[in-house]
């Protein structure tokens, strides 16, 4: 029988934008956890759970919900926008993500995916 561990994780620590950013991504059986912080805390806590569409079975969509932190619209749109590549290139997993930055400017969230993209664990 192989030695293979049951959860891998990687992390890294990069300065984005002037801001020390920690990210540690986690895969486990049915999901990634994705945490990026620029707190030291996990900050909004968000599901992200692909939904299969009929029309392109490929590309399932993702039903996001946040489970801890203040729900608000953009918040939505930030979770997508980062991880949904996570999800896709880890065959349609689900991702938690927990996420407490400065700022959601669309110039931070490519800098923060290519981070994310260095601690493939899927």
């Amino acid at each position: 029988m192989e030695d293979k561990p049951l959860v891998v994780s990687k992390q890294r620590r990069e300065v984005l934008c002037g801001v020390p950013t920690q990210v540690v991504c986690t895969a486990f059986s049915s999901h990634i956890l994705v945490v990026v912080t620029q707190f030291g805390k996990m900050g909004t806590l968000v599901s992200l759970e692909p939904s299969e569409v009929a029309s392109d079975i490929s590309k399932p969509m993702l039903t996001t919900k946040v489970l801890l932190g203040q729900d608000e619209p953009l918040i939505h749109v930030f979770a997508k926008n980062l991880v949904t590549f996570v999800s896709q290139e880890a065959g349609n997993k689900a991702v938690l993500l927990a996420v407490a930055v400065k700022d959601r400017s669309m110039e931070r969230v490519k800098a923060l995916r290519e981070v994310i993209r260095t601690c493939q664990v899927w």
